[in-house]
């Protein structure tokens, strides 16, 4: 293989920027504010903070298992699942159990379903992609079967101020991705993570669990995408069975945009930070352009794109950013 010219190793370079999104975040701001200037109105951006939190703590989730080499799928189902049930168990019918157990059972069960998914791909050797798919499809038909497709209304207070109070939100999803971080960054178990994520065969021989860390992460994922149904549910005051649905795209795309790699080993919470802030802030202000709903979701798809091919680069190129 030839050398990269110095222009062409320059460019490669650029492309690992721990701060490149955010860079681009900021560029995109200023290139819209003019023509948009309530993109940074107070109001809006406490639309913006309160609608990319949610967000950012399943992408949370989903940045675990991508650096072990995984895709989870089943998440947006997960948030539909756990918020009917979580809603029915605080209803009168269903015995008006407090919002702090709801609360639990929600979490308990969206991580038991992200242990199926880990158990499934471990044991079985079945593909994540294929398994994360038929368990999005089961649980997402079972929390349509089991509401007959309706809404559940006249949640408790308690509950709803999980996710309509900005600063409780914003308390939540920073402990969590702290938490994640320090086990990334802090524990051997995050070493681990990236070691399956590399190579997990090498991994295996090294000593490392493979299969214990593999499992370890669709749990997370799985608790991550509960949590964040009780902050969605809360905030829109209603459970439904098709909650979250339209969320898996941002997810992903936010996820690979910040720098994770779809091949694994490599990733950080902050970078996924970034990534969700970029999208988050790119739909709000084509919104605010009045552009139609298939433009929007034409941009964000190049988007991640992009982000799927700079990945690839990085990957045959050989150039990581130290995790």
């Amino acid at each position: 293989m030839k050398p990269l010219s110095k222009a062409n190793n320059l460019l490669l370079r650029w492309t690992q920027s721990e701060y490149l999104v955010l860079g681009l975040t900021i560029l995109l701001v200023l290139a819209v504010a003019p023509f948009t200037p309530e993109l940074i109105s107070t109001g809006n951006l406490r639309n913006i903070l309160s609608y990319m939190l949610p967000l950012f703590i399943i992408a949370t989730g989903m940045t675990l298992v991508m650096i072990t080499g995984g895709i989870d799928l089943s998440v947006t189902s997960i948030i539909a699942l756990t918020s009917v049930i979580g809603a029915r168990l605080m209803s009168h019918d269903g015995g008006g159990l407090p919002s702090s157990g709801a609360v639990l059972v929600m979490l308990t069960l969206g991580a038991s379903v992200g242990a199926l998914n880990g158990a499934a791909i471990t044991m079985l050797q079945l593909p994540a992609f294929i398994v994360t798919l038929a368990s999005m499809m089961f649980v997402s038909g079972f929390a349509v079967w089991l509401t007959q497709s309706k809404n559940i209304y006249g949640l408790p207070e308690s509950f709803l101020a999980l996710g309509q109070r900005l600063p409780i939100a914003l308390a939540l999803t920073a402990a969590l991705a702290l938490a994640a971080h320090l086990i990334l960054h802090r524990t051997v178990a995050g070493r681990w993570l990236y070691a399956v994520g590399i190579n997990p065969t090498a991994a295996h021989i090294s000593g490392a669990p493979v299969r214990t860390i593999t499992v370890s992460a669709y749990v997370a994922s799985g608790f991550c995408a509960a949590l964040a149904s009780v902050l969605l549910t809360g905030r829109l005051e209603t459970a439904s069975p098709v909650l979250g649905r339209e969320l898996l795209l941002d997810i992903i795309g936010a996820t690979a945009l910040g720098g994770t790699s779809l091949f694994g080993g490599r990733g950080k919470i902050a970078w996924t930070l970034f990534g969700v802030l970029f999208l988050t802030v790119l739909d709000n202000a084509l919104n605010l352009l009045n552009l139609s709903q298939f433009s929007i979701t034409l941009t964000k798809g190049l988007v991640i794109l992009l982000a799927a091919v700079l990945d690839a680069l990085r990957v045959r190129f050989h150039i990581h950013t130290p995790a």
